[in-house]
């Protein structure tokens, strides 16, 4: 799917990998008959963990607590899976972090630059 703008391809980018790794655990539960009822559409603990680990460099959830930890913060619903609603929560909270992030860096540069200009 080709979008037109940066965005787009940014939000078709996150549907789509979602959905590579929500697939995963109902594809290998067709194929062996075990896990019949994972949705997917939805993401298992281990589905997120992959994701996690894979696309945004989160090395932690190697440790079981922190993944408990997580699931149990984006699983709003309770349902033992997290959602693609409850996973954007996830992405939305890191890009605010990101552009904190940035936002401290800009503003720690402007003010050495205008300090650096009193001196």
């Amino acid at each position: 799917m080709a979008c037109k703008s940066r965005v787009s391809d940014a939000i078709a980018t996150l549907v789509a990998v979602f959905h590579e790794y929500a697939s995963k655990d109902s594809e290998e539960g067709k194929d062996s008959g075990k896990n019949a009822s994972m949705d997917q559409f939805k993401l298992s603990k281990n589905e997120l963990k992959e994701l996690v680990q894979k696309e945004l460099d989160m090395d932690n959830v190697k440790d079981p607590a922190k993944l408990d930890e997580l699931m149990k913060e984006l699983d709003e619903d309770g349902d033992g899976q997290v959602d693609f609603f409850e996973f954007v929560g996830l992405v939305a909270g890191l890009a605010c972090a990101c552009n904190n992030f940035i936002e401290l860096i800009v503003t720690e540069e402007q003010s050495q630059s205008a300090q650096a200009k009193s001196e």
